[in-house]
């Protein structure tokens, strides 16, 4: 149940215990979430499988009924590929994709620079072990872990950034249109930032050769993305697709037509949102138009005005005879919004199921009639592995505070203010005295309304008056035994700085680097052998 913390398995692995708790403990997850952990029935409308072996049985089974152009898939992924050396469990999964009864597990995100965000590694390796745990579990059938590269985002600001030890890096450049295109030019000036931190740990050499041979060899931030990727995860089979092809958008082009001249999307996604919306935060709006136009440094939204199309940051504007020829000559120089892009990536697949973050699965949600409308199968929602990692120097300070680890993610000042009157010889709660003082009133009260009900009014301004200020004293006791414990204050201040860098979790703001410096490829060993399947639990990694 939701709010019920429970350690599901405590175990040594190589330098690490793993501890599993529910999402809900953590604090950072909204209610559309965790109501869908929780398999409300208000949700119960807008997703099509349970998280389940069950629910995984009846997303193959609607995926079999599904014509996937499997030869177009693997023709394309094998002309992808040329660029790089093709390693054998790659090669041997792009040929299972070609076997109607292999299916993909699949995870999306953006090139953002240097893998953005820790969460970027957790995604990818939970669809890895997802993949390999169903192998396991459906024999007669084949299970492909695929990283889908939206590679399209325009959203520079978001992608050109990335923070190491608390700090922002910013790559500085002034290019324009799919993040994925743009070349790597100026990145050399981060890296050299990067390696003088770095090279002198333990595996800093061998990550600065691993970054320097991606970024600065690559043509442009889609290629140094794949090969990065490819470096870190082909030993497990992960295949990457990259999408911005045109073959594979070709399939697209009458959803896309739909959506230009029709507004169907639109219309379907717009009624989804009203229902949600009636309890739940909406996180991705439709537009009439879902689609930007995508050619060299351009990515421009398009927007019917009248009877033109008209695309944004641009001067081009297309009649709707123009534009139909454009979209059936040159499928690639359309690039769908968040709200086409799965169907995009579940017409390319034969996917079964879909790992995202929390945002991700919020409009996956608004999702499911049009997918439902176009009769392509709704995959299989799946929240992504969270992890908190703590470093050995970390959990040696967290012992001496002896916080419990759900503790952990509660604000700083409430886990001090715990601390203090844990270890305090002082009595520093009141509550006995207040709890005395409101029966003492009550009783008053009682007495006082027996004689005239009207004073009953008058009793509770007294007792109001009377409670403040012990409640007040409370406080002041609280805040003045506070100053004893100055050493321990900057102790617990330091944990939570360190592990939940700016109030937030670590996974959303610290980079893979610092952790492949210090342990090499064992770290993504480490994640790898700690990534749960269908459990949806967040994990504590400390190392011992």
């Amino acid at each position: 149940m939701r709010g019920f913390w429970t350690s599901l398995y405590f175990y040594r692995l190589m330098d690490f215990t793993a501890t599993s708790l529910s999402y809900n403990q953590t604090g950072y997850y909204t209610n559309i979430i965790l109501d869908y952990l929780d398999n409300a029935a208000s949700l119960r409308p807008y997703y099509q499988h349970p998280v389940s072996l069950e629910g995984i049985r009846s997303a193959i089974a609607a995926r079999k009924k599904f014509s996937t152009d499997r030869e177009l898939l693997v023709r394309s992924l094998r002309r992808q590929y040329q660029s790089l050396d093709l390693k054998e469990p790659v090669s041997r999964n792009m040929d299972l994709l070609l076997r109607g009864n292999c299916f993909t597990v699949t995870t999306a995100h953006q090139p953002a620079i240097f893998t953005g965000s820790l969460y970027f590694i957790y995604k990818i390796l939970h669809v890895i072990r997802l993949a390999e745990y169903l192998s396991g579990k459906f024999p007669e059938d084949h299970f492909v872990p695929v990283y889908y590269m939206g590679s399209e985002d325009s959203d520079l600001e978001e992608l050109g950034k990335i923070f190491l030890d608390h700090e922002e890096l910013t790559w500085e450049t002034g290019q324009t249109g799919a993040v994925g295109r743009m070349q790597t030019k100026g990145l050399e000036k981060l890296v050299a930032r990067i390696e003088g931190e770095y090279s002198i740990k333990p595996y800093g050499k061998e990550l600065m050769d691993l970054i320097r041979s991606c970024y600065l060899q690559a043509e442009n931030i889609q290629s140094a993305t794949f090969r990065l990727v490819d470096a870190l995860f082909a030993r497990y089979g992960l295949v990457v697709l990259i999408p911005d092809q045109p073959e594979l958008k070709r399939p697209m082009i009458p959803v896309f037509e739909d959506d230009l001249l029709r507004n169907v999307p639109f219309q379907i996604v717009a009624d989804s949102i009203e229902g949600l919306s009636s309890r739940y935060k909406v996180q991705a709006n439709p537009r009439e138009v879902n689609l930007f136009y995508l050619r060299d440094d351009l990515r421009g939204r398009i927007e019917k005005i009248k009877d033109d199309f008209l695309v944004h940051e641009s001067n081009i504007s297309l009649t709707e005879k123009q534009i139909t020829e454009e979209l059936h000559n040159h499928p690639d120089r359309f690039s769908p919004n968040v709200i086409l892009r799965g169907l995009l990536q579940e017409t390319i697949l034969p996917n079964i199921a879909f790992v995202g973050g929390g945002g991700e699965m919020a409009y996956w949600l608004e999702l499911k009639d049009l997918f439902a409308h176009y009769q392509v199968p709704y995959p299989m929602l799946v929240l992504r592995n969270s992890f908190l990692i703590i470093e050995k120097k970390w959990q040696e300070k967290l012992a001496k505070t002896g916080m419990s680890l759900p503790d952990l993610f509660k604000p700083a000042e409430e886990l001090f203010n715990d601390l203090v009157k844990k270890e305090s010889q002082s009595q520093l709660d009141l509550a006995k005295e207040i709890g005395e003082a409101h029966h003492y009133y009550e009783h008053v009260k009682k007495i006082s309304a027996s004689v005239d009900p009207s004073l009953s009014q008058h009793v509770e301004a007294l007792q109001a008056r009377a409670l403040k200020p012990l409640k007040e004293l409370e406080k002041k006791l609280l805040k003045a035994e506070k100053r004893k414990f100055e050493e321990q204050q900057k102790l617990v201040y330091a944990i939570k700085s360190a592990l939940f860098p700016w109030n937030n979790l670590q996974e959303r703001i610290e980079n893979f680097m610092p952790y492949y410096a210090e342990w090499g490829m064992k770290f993504c060993d480490i994640l790898y052998d700690n990534s749960l399947s269908l459990e949806q639990q967040f994990i504590i990694l400390r190392e011992v």
